[in-house]
């Protein structure tokens, strides 16, 4: 998050998921997400990182482990309509996809609890 605080010093940001390889934090004021991974920090608004998203998740890590050709492990993940390509390892789009999935579980527990706040004040 220093990195982040860093070059954007007037934006408050909101960490919503961290992991040893990447975090990633939400940003009200300006209606975004930034992911910090790989040595990168980018910008996302949330249809990008639900593109972002959807790509890792279609990744065959499986297909990846067990090819036999001595070609590198990795992965171009590009994402149309955005400023932001990733080169990843294997090893790295297991750590990207573990980031993913903890953000968008904290973001759907995020919306049942204030569904649920919003029951019970009406």
């Amino acid at each position: 998050m220093q990195i982040i605080e860093a070059i954007f010093p007037e934006i408050t940001l909101e960490e919503v998921f961290t992991t040893t390889s990447g975090a990633i934090y939400q940003s009200d004021k300006e209606s975004c997400w930034y992911i910090d991974f790989a040595g990168k920090v980018a910008r996302f608004d949330y249809r990008s990182l639900l593109k972002l998203k959807k790509a890792i998740y279609n990744i065959d890590i499986e297909a990846l482990l067990l090819k036999n050709t001595k070609s590198a492990d990795l992965e171009i993940v590009f994402i149309c309509a955005c400023d932001h390509c990733y080169v990843l390892t294997t090893l790295e789009i297991i750590a990207m996809k573990e980031l993913l999935q903890g953000t968008f579980a904290m973001l759907e527990l995020n919306h049942i609890i204030q569904d649920r706040l919003y029951r019970l004040a009406f």
